[in-house]
């Protein structure tokens, strides 16, 4: 991936920071299953040093804070437009004790053995180099820290978004991509690779449902637009009798998943994992 592949990439995120400001009460409350994994797996206490990479709208730190007070919870993302999501949020709930930043990915600010536990959710496989990105986790965490990260499962149990990348792809919407995306660590086996390759000791990788629940399929569109920084940069380039193309062909594929109110149960799948230095 070149310089200007990677400042696409992120002026993509940029973009959809709105939205994940938009939905990150709903988010919180769909997630919560593999959020509270990744909490659990963190063993946090009071006075234990967290990182939150990829934060997003911020919502582990907001969950981790409590726990580990009067320590401050450093809550990062590579896009400024996040990063500030996550501060109104940590004032719109009364949480103190988080302080915000910018950290890449593959090249983390920080120390040499300076956190404790490192949280990534959903953000790993968006990553250029996840190689890369592990190594600098292990390189920032001490002896015995803990890394623990959320990323998406195979295609074929993620119907929210396959679905719907697959249907614009079906009507040539959809140009090729290349560098990373959801399924990006989703091959089986691959997560643990790239652990053992980076020097992690142990590691325990578990399957987390979060089916999502949508009103209907106007609904379903609109959060995945929101949500997902490559569906939304495509769609904001339809016009609509394209859009009405694309809500077709997504209705007539979405019919498993139908129920009798119009709403649409999505089955949706995470890997969720925890290593050790």
């Amino acid at each position: 991936m070149t310089d200007e592949q990677r400042e696409q990439l992120l002026d993509n995120w940029d973009s959809a920071s709105g939205g994940w400001a938009r939905q990150a009460e709903r988010t919180r409350e769909w997630l919560a299953p593999l959020s509270n994994w990744m909490l659990d797996k963190s063993e946090l206490a009071p006075g234990v040093r967290v990182v939150e990479l990829a934060a997003g709208p911020g919502d582990l730190s907001l969950l981790a804070a409590p726990r580990v007070a009067p320590t401050k919870v450093l809550c990062s993302d590579a896009v400024e437009s996040m990063v500030d999501a996550a501060r109104e949020r940590a004032k719109e709930h009364g949480v103190e004790n988080v302080e915000f930043g910018r950290l890449q990915l593959e090249w983390i600010d920080l120390p040499a053995a300076s956190v404790d536990v490192i949280m990534c959710r959903f953000g790993l496989m968006f990553a250029v180099d996840p190689a890369a990105a592990l190594r600098e986790c292990r390189r920032v965490l001490a002896p015995g820290g803990r890394l623990v990260l959320g990323v998406w499962d195979v295609p074929g149990v993620n119907a929210a978004f396959s679905l719907l990348r697959d249907a614009a792809a079906a009507l040539e919407l959809l140009g090729e991509t290349e560098g990373p995306g959801a399924f990006a660590l989703s091959e089986p086996g691959l997560l643990r690779r790239l652990h053992e390759e980076a020097g992690f000791l142990e590691l325990d990788v578990a399957e987390v449902a979060v089916p999502e629940r949508y009103e209907s399929v106007v609904d379903w569109i609109g959060t995945v637009v929101d949500r997902s920084a490559s569906f939304g940069a495509m769609w904001r380039q339809l016009d609509d009798m394209q859009r009405a193309q694309v809500r077709e062909e997504i209705r007539r594929r979405a019919e498993p998943y139908l129920q009798s109110d119009g709403s649409v149960a999505a089955p949706m799948r995470a890997l969720a994992s925890v290593a050790t230095v």
